[in-house]
């Protein structure tokens, strides 16, 4: 079974998916992990993935580039993302690839070859995906799919709490709002695979909404797909 989690930036996606997938016992596949390690390793050549000019060379990276995960002994949920064999695990949570995956995941070919990816390893068991095109694109055949959504400010609000986790500079919620904005703009109007929610997915606004009330509310849905 495969469970497609897409929204916005901001909107819970990863946290919500990875705690489903522990409550279900099934795999979780963090496929925006993935085109973050992209774009690290694009950066890191030197190039700006906002010049259309550096383009290929991105696309030649995704091509070729090996992305896998790490996982503990007994554990479901991946601890570490490699690229090539390198740990890129905190690099791909700063503000630096923040402000650039959009740029890389609207580029046809990289979809396309991390798209290849997710499929491969979503078929080899019950699997949680989470993104922005998992239910329209990557997987839209997935047994159940979910929208989720929150208000920007709400959005601005978590991601700042999680940069004080992390120990990312970047707690402005101001700042962190106008990203936000800017992204959403920006991967609703692209042209490729474009953030928006498929006809049969299920509208989730987690604005007033615990973590948990989240999950408990997929578990709910999960059960009546099988049922």
């Amino acid at each position: 079974m495969i469970i497609a989690i897409d929204g916005p930036a901001g909107s819970g996606k990863s946290t919500i998916a990875k705690l489903t997938a522990v409550r279900l016992g099934f795999a979780y596949l963090d496929t925006g992990a993935m085109y973050r390690a992209i774009t690290i390793r694009a950066l890191e050549d030197g190039l700006d993935p906002e010049d259309t000019q550096a383009a290929w060379a991105i696309v030649e990276i995704a091509q070729a580039a090996l992305i896998s995960f790490g996982y503990t002994e007994g554990e479901a949920l991946p601890t570490q993302v490699f690229i090539d064999g390198r740990d890129v695990t905190f690099e791909i949570r700063t503000p630096l690839a923040d402000r650039y995956v959009s740029a890389v995941s609207a580029l046809p070919a990289v979809r396309a070859a991390l798209s290849k990816q997710q499929r491969r390893l979503g078929a080899e068991r019950d699997t949680v995906m989470e993104g922005r095109d998992i239910g329209t694109v990557v997987f839209p055949h997935a047994e159940l799919k979910v929208f989720l959504t929150a208000s920007p400010q709400e959005r601005a609000r978590r991601r700042a709490q999680q940069n004080v986790k992390r120990g990312v500079d970047q707690t402005d919620e101001a700042v962190i709002l106008a990203e936000i904005m800017r992204r959403d703009a920006y991967d609703s109007s692209r042209e490729v695979a474009p953030l928006a929610m498929a006809s049969d997915a299920i509208l989730l606004d987690t604005t007033e909404l615990t973590i948990d009330e989240v999950v408990d509310r997929i578990a709910v849905l999960v059960n009546e797909k099988r049922t």
